[in-house]
């Protein structure tokens, strides 16, 4: 299958090259929501890949579902970044690129001699750079690693999450990391428009740290106005009532209510109208200092109700309301399929789908997740490196190109999934 790319390649942000160095989450989950848009992303790994690709199992041909989960329709190449060859090559690769992507540790992108401020901002003054880092390269924690728990812990996430039995909890996907790399993708796209008028690139910082302190809406701004600590609701929410999952006879499911409309119209579904009209339910502030009263009266009038079925007819009544659902019920239901959340990849890969939709230039998931140096001989050759030299580098260590296990290769069309990094 020839790799679509520049002008052929479909998408909003099509003839835009990215060069993503990144690897673990918040910089590749940026990389993949840009070439679901039609960017044309260089995944730079490291000669023995990135570290995602062992966090399984389960694998698919000896890569994990991990690294298979956020790096689809890119292409891959693999390169010994302390090695002064290497870099040149990267330089090589800026020479056109339109956004450069990496999350290495504070510091390191200028020991290597690609610093933005140092050497690419002159060398490439319309290079947009963003680096998705820990703490930021300041401060009292500037330079230090990060990862996703840590933020959560730090930030006080962990601290708003969970119930009083369980103490703060942390969260369970990563969603410091996540939010993280849709704010790369919010800066990058910021950048490029602001590029339109100054012809100017520009760094882009984004910290682990940040995103998370960001999240912590609405307990920042309670915190603001009352001073006091957050409670641990569970699943309820600090401000709305009631906002929170109820248990009825064949499951959980969970009440968004979030005015007092929506409460009348829940009351009358339930048959218990009186609710709505006494006073310690009348407005929401009064429903959330008598949360507890509430609840138990909100059992007791759902512990005979079929979930499934409750919340369909609410739905229709105007009255936010869901069963808490597996993973497995929400992949394969029906309204799941219908909005192409699922893909199939291909090599055995499936895959989330693309969630944001427009209507003339629609993303798509077209290119499982690549092999280690998939495309080394492919990205080398257009930049005008010889056979022979690209020969030479796989030799000395310098680049590094997977045999395609050739099942694999069969059923993607373009090349494998996984296979052993080799020198050829």
């Amino acid at each position: 299958m020839a790799w679509p790319q520049g002008p052929e390649r479909p998408g909003a942000l099509r003839g835009l090259k990215v060069l993503d160095l990144s690897r673990v989450l918040g910089g590749p989950y940026c990389t993949q929501i840009l070439s679901d848009h039609g960017a044309d992303v260089i995944k730079v790994e490291p000669p023995v890949g990135d570290e995602t690709r062992t966090w399984g199992p389960p694998f698919v041909d000896r890569t994990a579902s991990y690294f298979i989960g956020v790096n689809r329709n890119k292409r891959d190449i693999a390169l010994d970044l302390s090695r002064a060859e290497g870099r040149e090559i990267v330089l090589r690769l800026l020479s056109d690129a339109d956004v450069l992507v990496e999350n290495f540790k504070t510091g390191t992108m200028e020991r290597w001699g690609l610093g933005y401020e140092d050497v690419l901002r002159g060398r490439f003054p319309r290079l947009i750079h963003c680096r998705v880092s820990g703490f930021g390269a300041d401060g009292p924690l500037g330079g230090a690693p990060g990862y996703d728990a840590v933020a959560q812990a730090m930030s006080g996430l962990m601290s708003v999450n969970g119930d009083p039995a369980s103490g703060p909890t942390r969260i369970g996907i990563p969603i410091v990391d996540m939010a993280s790399g849709l704010n790369a993708v919010i800066g990058i796209l910021l950048a490029l428009n602001e590029r339109q008028r100054s012809g100017a690139g520009q760094f882009i910082d984004i910290s682990l740290f940040d995103t998370a302190v960001g999240l912590q809406h609405p307990h920042a701004a309670n915190w603001f106005v009352n001073g006091q600590l957050p409670r641990l609701v569970g699943s309820g929410h600090p401000n709305v009532v009631p906002y929170d999952k109820f248990a009825t006879r064949s499951g959980e499911i969970f009440l968004g209510i979030g005015n007092d409309g929506q409460f009348r119209k829940f009351c009358e579904f339930v048959g218990a109208p009186e609710l709505a009209t006494d006073p310690r339910y009348a407005s929401n502030g009064e429903r959330n200092r008598n949360r507890d009263r509430l609840r138990a009266s909100i059992e007791a009038l759902l512990a005979d109700r079929e979930a499934a079925a409750l919340c369909q007819a609410l739905l229709k009544a105007g009255v936010p309301a869901g069963p808490v659902h597996s993973l497995p019920e929400v992949l394969e239901h029906p309204h799941t399929r219908h909005r192409r959340m699922v893909v199939e990849l291909g090599a055995g890969q499936r895959g989330l789908g693309v969630p944001v939709k427009l209507s003339r230039t629609p993303g798509q998931a077209h290119a499982p997740a690549p092999a280690i140096g998939q495309h080394t001989y492919e990205v080398l050759g257009a930049l005008g490196y010889a056979k022979s030299e690209i020969d030479a580098l796989v030799d000395a260590g310098v680049a590094v190109r997977t045999k395609p296990a050739p099942e694999a290769a069969a059923a993607a069309g373009s090349g494998p999934v996984g296979g052993a990094a080799e020198t050829l």
